[in-house]
């Protein structure tokens, strides 16, 4: 969380986010018009970009140097890209690709997903264990979850009654959360067992669509933004693995009791004594836009950073021991120059994919397999050159420098 792409109708552009006062832009190409995918490994030089020009191919570029890595075609509309040190996940309507991030190779097409008109995907930024989750049923809120290194689905977990809205692993992988369409419940569950951890209000006067799902780096809140003004950040933890030993006192002994009671009630009855409120709040001042949020820490403190699609990035102060009200500090134009491009809806939403035509992806160009693009540690688009599996899976990928790939800490 400490850079920001976004794809406009001239071009995309990509900044930097360190420091409160001050947005540095790292990148800006108007070579492809109305980009609607623009998605960076970390903060090094790979950059994937897909255009409303051409909606069925991925192009993955080496920024600095200006040099294309390969394009992909596939044959139906690409609804999101996911991708890690070692995977890059593009999905369809009613497929999802796998590819190996270090040649681009395809690994595994899963083919006959259930017809996911947002591509709705979420992938582990841990490589250690690239898992990828999906919707596994249209009508209810079943999540597939994959694992991506060894290519096999490890569970299915059912986790809400309703079709999935939103997924979103934690930094480690460990975690996953899930919103429904009716968005008034979020679920956090174990990976890969897929117990059930924790259960979020998010509110009951009315259903809401959320659109942005996200961790902290250390796991320790959960941000949930929405169509509506109000975001909600909520605190992952369990008072009774912390607590100290209560006194024998009569309200310390009917809290116990209440405990254990618990797991002799119906499900549902049970659930609701375990969920939580909101831990911290930000009301909007706009609503109805789609947003992104984001929990990071920038200049020591911990951040709230919530973009949206007219172009703008607001940043707030998040107390991490009181919650409340967060505050406002800073709020910046993403447009340059205070320009505004006209907010289409064509703009932020892909458009409506075709049906699904072929069973595997195809090149546009069909190189061979000795002559595959591949990007090395010296960050260009090296013909048949190839990252080692060591080198790759264990320590940073140098695209450019060092300093511009920070390890993933595990």
């Amino acid at each position: 969380c400490s850079s920001l792409a976004i794809g406009t109708t001239t071009g995309y552009r990509l900044f930097s986010l360190s420091s409160v006062e001050q947005l540095d832009q790292v990148h800006e190409s108007n070579e492809i018009p109305d980009v609607y995918i623009v998605e960076r490994l970390f903060s090094s030089s790979l950059v994937v970009v897909v255009s409303h020009a051409k909606p069925q191919q991925m192009n993955v570029y080496h920024f600095k140097k200006g040099t294309e890595i390969c394009n992909y075609s596939y044959s139906s509309n690409i609804l999101s890209i996911r991708l890690n040190r070692q995977r890059l996940v593009v999905c369809l309507e009613e497929s999802i690709y796998i590819h190996n991030i270090k040649d681009m190779k395809l690994l595994k097409t899963i083919l006959d997903t259930p017809p996911n008109t947002t591509g709705l995907c979420a992938l582990s930024i841990n490589h250690a264990n690239s898992y990828l989750a999906y919707p596994g049923s249209a009508t209810s809120g079943e999540i597939v979850l994959y694992d991506g290194n060894t290519l096999k689905t490890s569970c299915t977990i059912p986790a809400h009654d309703g079709p999935l809205a939103a997924l979103t692993f934690n930094s480690t992988g460990s975690k996953l959360a899930s919103a429904s369409e009716k968005g008034t419940v979020i679920r956090v569950f174990s990976i890969p067992g897929g117990q059930k951890l924790y259960e979020f209000r998010r509110g009951m006067k009315r259903y809401v669509n959320i659109s942005s799902l996200v961790f902290s780096m250390d796991s320790q809140f959960l941000c949930a933004s929405s169509n509506t003004e109000t975001v909600h950040i909520f605190k992952l933890e369990h008072l009774t693995d912390s607590r100290p030993e209560e006194p024998p006192t009569w309200s310390g002994y009917m809290g116990k009791m209440f405990q254990a009671a618990t797991n002799y009630l119906p499900a549902q009855v049970s659930g609701m004594m375990n969920q939580d409120r909101a831990f911290a709040t930000v009301r909007l001042n706009i609503s109805g836009q789609r947003n992104i949020c984001a929990l990071s820490t920038i200049q020591k403190l911990p951040r709230l950073l919530v973009t949206t699609s007219d172009g703008h990035l607001y940043i707030y102060n998040l107390d991490p021991q009181d919650g409340g009200e967060c505050v406002l500090i800073k709020k910046h134009s993403l447009l340059g120059s205070g320009k505004m491009e006209e907010n289409k809806e064509n703009d932020v939403q892909p458009p409506l994919p075709q049906s699904y035509a072929a069973t595997v992806a195809r090149q546009s160009t069909v190189p061979s397999t000795s002559t595959m693009p591949g990007y090395s540690e010296d960050g260009g688009a090296l013909r048949g050159e190839v990252i080692p599996e060591h080198e790759f899976a264990t320590g940073p990928v140098c695209l450019d420098d060092e300093n511009e790939f920070p390890p993933v800490s595990i």
